[in-house]
């Protein structure tokens, strides 16, 4: 996910606006279930039993896209802001659909004057002889609906200008509760006088826009995506937001809200999803050198283990399969992992949360912005790790790679860490499957997996840049310094731990999601509309 404006020319906001005694004080409860519970004129609803609750979902297919006009009454231009991953995506996307659906929306791409991102634009068939480009302000001044797709930090800058440009009665879009979140952190809101939904698919854009043309065939395919109507004036945003899921190819579309979605969606990205698979993998990579593995054997039983066989089983048959499938002696290895690995992994999964949940987090992303300039953001591929990666992806026997038992133990207990610090919380199970599961193992594991964990880290957005490159470390220290120090030390099972894990009722959310999964496994090399972004 590439930066499609330069961060640190856009923060005129003071750091003092972040000061610690500036941030409300804010309480976590649990999630109603009335936030779940949804109607639609437009598409059919249906009630899944996620675990032991109920949930009310949309299934998406492109035999709903003559719903669209539908779905889309009153919206002739849509203004797609930015060109970063999300954008390219769900641009391309909508235009398809509402094509396929003989729509006469026309979708446009707004950039900032002078972006390189144009050309970009145009080689997918986006064009100022078309009218469908210009800069960025006069797409929204035109937009009946304005997708907001620029970064989370340009999105904090930019805010004024862009509620100012708005005309009445356009409906403000996000793909992510950030800009809420800072909004709150300075005692603001979004302008009363206007709709302003989200649809926040659960993976990266590339994902999003590969999956669409793979599945054209199979009745559409794509990544899950949240919603969330956060002000309805015209009492339409309910029917726009699930059209937008629709046209976009998700499988299945949920409810949620924009605080509950930038808590999660942030503290993911910093835990399972990337900031903790890279710090477990360092440490792994280290451990099972120290015990005797070549550099090479050591990665293949640590990254390769987790993106080519952990989460390919847990994509198809849910996290607890990865156990059973286990020999016996295979499994105790297992069950000492994960008992030496949850409480200190969920030890630092909680203050991520909390950090997210106070406004720290967001105050970092900012407060790094405005370094941005002064102090460039390195790459971490050129450390020994990631370059016996790419000897290792070089000469990868696919099928061949092993599932190493210790490292799935720690792997699946820092991904069940992670879903109970976030059902303490009160999120419900779609939010947590998808934030914790399908994201990491349908989306960015697979990528990771073709190009690398460091490939991740250093090409995704702003926002998941800077947390994980801030928590990773901790997860590696910790794992280092109390997990495995208690395994070598002989530490006994937790077998309440080991107990908790078989019998947790995520597994069966988990299950019943793999059964709203894509109809299609992503293809990461095949041909494909979309660029996966390389930030040299």
């Amino acid at each position: 996910m590439k930066l499609s404006i330069a961060i640190g020319a856009l923060f005129a906001t003071s750091v003092a606006a972040f000061a610690p005694s500036s941030i409300p004080s804010r309480t976590v409860s649990a999630s109603s279930s009335a936030l779940n519970v949804f109607t639609s004129e437009v598409f059919k609803t249906e009630d899944v039993k996620f675990a032991d609750t109920t949930e009310t979902i949309v299934r998406g297919g492109r035999d709903l896209f003559p719903l669209l006009p539908k779905a889309f009454e009153g919206v002739k231009e849509i203004g797609v802001i930015g060109w970063g991953s999300q954008a390219p995506a769900q641009a391309q996307n909508l235009r398809d659909s509402f094509n396929e659906a003989g729509c006469d929306i026309k979708v446009r791409i707004g950039l900032r004057e002078g972006s390189s991102s144009f050309e970009e634009a145009r080689e997918v068939g986006f064009s100022e002889d078309a009218d469908t480009l210009g800069e960025m302000f006069d797409i929204i001044k035109k937009s009946d609906l304005v997708m907001l797709l620029i970064s989370d930090a340009a999105q904090a800058a930019l805010y004024k200008e862009i509620f100012a440009a708005m005309k009445p009665g356009a409906t403000l879009g996000l793909s992510h509760g950030f800009l809420l979140g800072y909004l709150e952190s300075i005692g603001e809101s979004f302008p009363e006088d206007m709709d302003v939904i989200a649809v926040c698919p659960k993976g990266m854009g590339p994902s999003v826009r590969r999956l669409y043309e793979q599945g054209k065939e199979v009745n559409g395919a794509g990544i899950n995506a949240s919603f969330a109507v956060h002000q309805d004036k015209s009492g339409k945003a309910n029917e726009l937001a699930l059209g937008w899921g629709v046209a976009l190819g998700s499988p299945f579309m949920f409810e949620t809200t924009l605080t509950s979605e930038y808590k999660s969606d942030i503290y993911g990205e910093r835990g399972i999803l990337l900031g903790a698979v890279h710090g477990i993998v360092e440490s792994l990579y280290r451990r099972y050198q120290r015990q005797g593995m070549s550099a090479e054997q050591a990665f293949v039983e640590t990254c390769e283990s987790i993106t080519g066989q952990i989460t390919k089983i847990i994509s198809t048959k849910g996290i607890k399969a990865v156990y059973d499938g286990l020999s016996s002696e295979d499994k105790e290895i297992f069950k000492q992992a994960y008992s030496a690995s949850y409480m200190p992994a969920k030890e630092i999964l909680q203050e991520i949360y909390d950090e997210v949940s106070s406004g720290n987090e967001i105050r970092t992303v900012i407060m790094h912005g405005k370094r941005i300039n002064k102090f460039p953001v390195g790459k971490i591929d050129g450390t020994d790790t990631w370059k016996v990666g790419e000897k290792v992806r070089a000469e990868r026997d696919e099928e061949n790679i092993p599932l190493n038992p210790f490292t799935a133990g720690v792997y699946v207990a820092t991904m069940m860490a992670q879903i109970d610090v976030l059902l303490e919380a009160g999120h419900p199970y779609s939010e947590v499957v998808n934030e914790s599961v399908i994201e990491a193992v349908d989306s960015l594991c697979p990528y990771m997996h073709y190009r690398g964990v460091a490939f991740m880290v250093d090409n995704c957005s702003f926002t998941a840049k800077t947390g994980s490159r801030k928590w990773a470390p901790r997860f590696d220290y910790i794992l280092e310094q109390l997990a495995y120090t208690a395994v070598d030390n002989g530490k006994p099972v937790n077998e309440d731990l080991i107990a908790a894990f078989e019998n947790h009722k995520v597994h069966d959310a988990v299950t019943e999601c793999c059964k709203l999964r894509p109809t299609v496994d992503i293809s990461v090399s095949s041909a494909s509309s979309t660029k996966e972004i390389v930030i040299e």
